[in-house]
């Protein structure tokens, strides 16, 4: 571990900022922003020395170049005259000269050993284009459709983008995460089949070899049927691998094939421009255009990733050679989107020259197209012009280098491994070594522990016993429950649903709970017929962004009550009551699941989400500034187990506090050898020196529960307390 000072000038200021080797690049960068409010991402740092004008790219910089440096943002010039700055892509210019001579030397070779012959190629790809016109059938789409619970998505949708700051979204932004919901719900719904179970009494089965399709299958475009023997009672199970999606639909299951044939679907069934793409390797998956991105997204339901082409190439190790999309407006190669070693791709594609692939593939479109509108047909032509220029723009793009992208995670290990498509780390997945500032969109969390105190109140004042008060927050959690269950746009529960003997006490509590209620975007009406109802009075998104955090915080106030020895006015205090909880800070961490384990998934006050670190089991850190640069003494925090994996549990961690943005650190707190017993399991640590003002935070968690049975580290939930607010 060293520590360097470096003298910053960003344009007429200049800070002294101290370094450590330990804390790596991306710390001095967020250091940087916090006094400079340029985005790391959006960060030049440059020597500011005569001799040493260099550009800073990773941590080996930092430990050689001069004492005194220069930053600006992207955007503005880079005064240099040493001429020695790296390239801003990771190649070199002899590198990419080296990849066009090998790109020259596969056409050349494929010019002479490829045949003009474009049989094989075109009986590969057009059956495709009949496939593909099922999904423009209403009676399939509206099938697709009724088996899709529109609203939940719909919320989740909305919660989704409102989690990231977004609480009026246009329609294209309504569009596009609602696409995604319809990808995660599929991925959860549709059935991956390595051999299916007896028919008979469920037991595991073996590959027999194939059957004689049935009338009833080959009605559905069953051509093959796959045979199984069961384990235990010797039955054959019948596998047809239908074609149409209208039978997907209601099986729901296959492989990869019936998985983008049936997702296909439900994308057109929503009204979603989408075709299907088939790699010549073995694999299908779909492609969306997004309004919201203006480009297409790809979208593997089998994974359940999306908007990451280099999946294959980079994650499953494939050795890609054609990768085709078909839809009712035309055939298209767009293997240059998902690949990076075009020139090795090249030396694969030895079914028909590029001269002959592109002919073959243009004749298919114009069939395609032979009755659409002249207007159609231009606009058409424009956006597949501007679709090529991307797709050759970035085929040399390193924008992808920080992201860790996982192996085959569908089918069978054994069969995973037959393919050679199974990462080196098994449990990989898509993760980033490399990520952005994020802003907490937790305000609401911390209101919504504020306003318990007025419900502990009432309990005290009222004399309720702690048994009392126990039942009366499980009686509220109920009544919650119930209106988290109705309708999002018109939530309502009446308290007559609650039991006889628990009435009387909700009565009384009503004026205590209007508060909590209204913070909820809830509030209580009472019926001309005496019925009080519990009702939405505001913005629905609201009240189904906070539902899951009160049934966190009444959960742990129920827990706390149990645990408590004295319950009155002294026992208002952590663990059991949470005030003056610091939100709405921006975080940047070492390293992030994507996209349901990103750093701000700690601060958002639920259960099922979690901050998970792929890389972190060994150390890892995050930082969070407060918002508005604001001081605060923190007096307390408390960290939450995940829901899975105790083995990734933090165990030992450094607490940090500075009070100048980042530039220095003053350790707040230490802990060893801390055991989380139970999942969702809180603890609370309280901050013994205190006095000292801060307005950034870092934890540095040195090492999990046990580091020898993982790579990572995953925390449930952080929540950072001050003395006042």
């Amino acid at each position: 571990m060293a520590a360097r000072k470096f003298s910053v000038r960003h344009r007429d200021s200049t800070f002294d900022v101290d370094y450590d080797t330990a804390d790596g690049l991306e710390v001095f960068r967020f250091q940087l922003f916090s006094l400079t409010s340029i985005p790391p991402e959006e960060q030049k740092i440059i020597g500011d020395d005569d001799d040493d004008q260099r550009l800073v790219w990773d941590d080996s910089d930092l430990v050689t170049i001069s004492d005194k440096l220069k930053i600006v943002s992207i955007n503005e010039e880079i005064a240099s005259d040493s001429g020695k700055e790296k390239e801003e892509l990771l190649k070199s210019d002899e590198e990419l000269a080296r990849m066009f001579q090998a790109e020259e030397e596969a056409l050349l070779f494929q010019q002479h050993a490829v045949g003009e012959n474009s049989g094989k190629f075109e009986e590969t790809v057009h059956p495709y284009i009949s496939k593909v016109l099922m999904y423009e059938d209403p009676i399939r789409q509206e099938a697709a459709k009724k088996t899709v619970p529109v609203e939940r998505l719909e919320e989740k949708s909305l919660v989704s983008l409102a989690r990231e700051g977004n609480f009026k979204p246009s329609k294209t932004e309504q569009d596009h995460a609602f696409l995604l919901q319809l990808l995660f719900w599929f991925k959860q719904t549709f059935r991956w089949v390595n051999a299916p179970p007896c028919d008979g009494c469920s037991n595991e089965t073996v590959g027999q070899g194939m059957g004689t399709p049935l009338p009833s299958e080959i009605q559905y475009g069953a051509t093959r049927v796959e045979l199984f023997r069961c384990k235990v009672c010797s039955k054959i199970t019948r596998f047809p691998r239908y074609n149409d999606p209208l039978k997907l639909v209601e099986t729901k299951r296959g492989r990869c094939g019936e998985w983008a044939n049936c997702f296909t679907l439900y994308c057109r069934a929503f009204g979603y421009e989408s075709r299907l793409i088939l790699d010549f390797t073995d694999h299908v998956w779909t492609e969306c255009f997004s309004q919201s991105l203006g480009r297409w997204m790809h979208l593997d339901p089998c994974e359940g990733i999306y908007d990451r082409p280099l999946l294959y190439e980079k994650g499953w190790n494939k050795k890609l050679n054609y990768v085709i999309a078909i839809s009712k407006y035309g055939v298209f190669d767009v293997t240059k989107r998902y690949t990076r070693k075009w020139h090795e791709v090249l030396s694969r594609r030895n079914i028909a020259t590029e001269q002959t692939v592109s002919a073959v593939l243009a004749e298919m479109t114009r069939e395609c197209r032979r009755s659409f509108a002249s207007e159609t047909l231009s606009t058409l032509e424009d956006r597949d012009k501007c679709e090529r220029e991307a797709m050759e723009r970035d085929l040399y793009s390193t924008d992808d280098a920080p992201v860790s992208l996982p192996g085959r995670q569908s089918g069978d290990k054994e069969w995973r491994i037959s393919r050679s498509e199974i990462s080196s780390d098994d449990n990989c997945s898509l993760s980033c070594s490399s990520c952005p500032v994020r802003v907490c969109i937790d305000e609401h969390v911390t209101t919504i522990y504020n306003a318990f105190s007025s419900v502990l109140s009432h309990f005290v004042e009222n004399n309720v016993p702690k048994s009392g008060a126990i039942e009366l927050l499980k009686i509220l959690k109920g009544i919650l429950g119930d209106l988290k269950r109705s309708p999002y746009k018109t939530r309502r529960v009446s308290l007559n649903s609650v039991p006889n003997n628990g009435q009387k006490i909700v009565h009384q509590l009503l004026p205590s709970i209007g508060h909590l209620l209204r913070v909820l975007c809830l509030k209580s009406e009472l019926n001309s017929d005496g019925r009080v109802n519990i009702v939405l009075a505001g913005d629905p998104v609201k009240t189904s962004l906070s539902l899951p955090v009160v049934f966190k915080a009444l959960d742990d106030m129920i827990h706390d009550l149990n645990n408590c020895d004295n319950f009155g006015k002294g026992s208002f205090s952590l663990p059991l009551l949470k005030l003056n909880r610091i939100h709405s800070g921006s975080v940047l961490a070492s390293g992030e699941e994507f996209p349901f384990g990103i750093v701000t998934s700690a601060f958002d006050g639920t259960r099922p989400s979690k901050w998970e670190e792929p890389n972190g089991a060994r150390g890892c850190w995050i930082i969070y500034k407060v918002a508005d640069n604001k001081m605060h003494e923190l007096v307390a925090y408390e960290l939450m187990s995940a829901n899975d994996a105790p083995e990734r549990d933090p165990m030992d961690w450094v607490l940090d506090g500075s009070n100048d943005g980042g530039s220095n650190w003053h350790v707040l707190d230490k802990q060893t050898s801390q055991m989380f017993e139970n999942r969702f399991q809180r603890k609370t640590f309280k901050i013994k020196s205190t006095g000292f003002l801060s307005n950034a935070f870092r934890f540095r968690f040195l090492k999990v529960r046990d580091v020898n049975s993982t790579s990572r580290m995953q925390i449930g939930s952080i929540d950072l307390y001050a003395s006042r607010m």
